[in-house]
């Protein structure tokens, strides 16, 4: 099984697929699949790098990744919550090259323009969960008509964009293989002090044409999206450990400079850290 890209498995006659994901962790490794991806988090918290961008995911989440958009789950290690998620797979043309064109289905054209870049839905989330809970116990026909009213609703709903930069073309194995050991290497030691020169290593390139590589397929250099991946992990410690010092979470995640910490806070998230766990207590 190759990681990027990634096949989903299903049997060569079904053109939907419902999985289910009930175990300590989700699947933690960056890989892109044809399939469009509509989830349900019903157990479990943790990021998610979809595209070019961390997000967070949490228990109630509602998401939806669009076709060949790499992304990573990467649960929460400090938790005992169980990773639980229902998810739908399928193509635009999983039903018929035109199904989805077709005058009946207007009102869900926007689900498709906003999957590219991934979304969270905002709204309406109580009534698409009762949808994705009615999955597990009924027929094949019974989750085809499923979809369709879970695409009715998401496209009427509020949401958000997870991803802000697509990169127009496919991985390679090679180069699949290569973001991969990069990003599972930075979200393993962000909290330490990476280099230039250690991560270019682990992609097996000179720091230059590393540099280049990383930014034409993100559009950010390797060190914004460190600084991003560090920010985003000091907004959990900020919401869940709130007695402890904003000095210790800077360090914690990486900062040996509280000055530039929250600088860098600054400039991410729009307002200091003391402003933000304020806000969010």
């Amino acid at each position: 099984m190759k990681v990027l890209p990634f096949k989903i498995p299903k049997p060569d006659r079904d053109a939907l697929v419902f999985q289910v994901d009930n175990d300590a962790v989700f699947y933690d490794q960056l890989h892109q699949h044809e399939e469009i991806q509509l989830s349900l988090i019903v157990e479990g918290k943790g990021t998610l790098i979809v595209g070019d961008t961390i997000n967070d995911y949490t228990k109630g989440d509602i998401l939806v990744i669009g076709s060949n958009l790499p992304h990573v789950f990467k649960s929460d290690s400090n938790t005992n919550v169980h990773s639980h998620m229902l998810t739908l797979f399928f193509t635009k043309t999983s039903f018929g090259k035109h199904f989805f064109e077709l005058e009946e289905l207007h009102e869900i054209k926007s689900f498709f323009r906003k999957s590219t870049n991934g979304f969270k839905v905002t709204s309406h989330k109580k009534r698409l969960q009762e949808l994705f809970f009615q999955l597990e116990g009924t027929s094949k026909l019974g989750r085809f008509i499923i979809l369709l009213n879970l695409l009715k609703a998401v496209s009427s709903a509020s949401s958000t964009s997870l991803s802000s930069f697509i990169y127009d073309k496919k991985y390679t194995d090679i180069e699949g293989k290569r973001i991969r050991e990069v990003i599972e290497f930075t979200m393993s030691h962000f909290n330490e002090d990476i280099s230039l020169e250690s991560v270019s290593n682990v992609a097996t390139m000179t720091k230059n044409a590393f540099c280049k590589y990383f930014k034409k397929r993100t559009n950010k250099t390797y060190f914004t999206f460190l600084n991003e991946l560090r920010i985003e992990n000091a907004c959990k410690l900020l919401m869940s450990e709130k007695d402890l010092p904003i000095g210790t979470i800077a360090d914690q995640c990486g900062f040996n400079n509280i000055s530039n910490f929250n600088r860098q806070f600054k400039y991410i998230k729009g307002q200091t850290p003391h402003q933000f766990r304020t806000v969010k207590s």
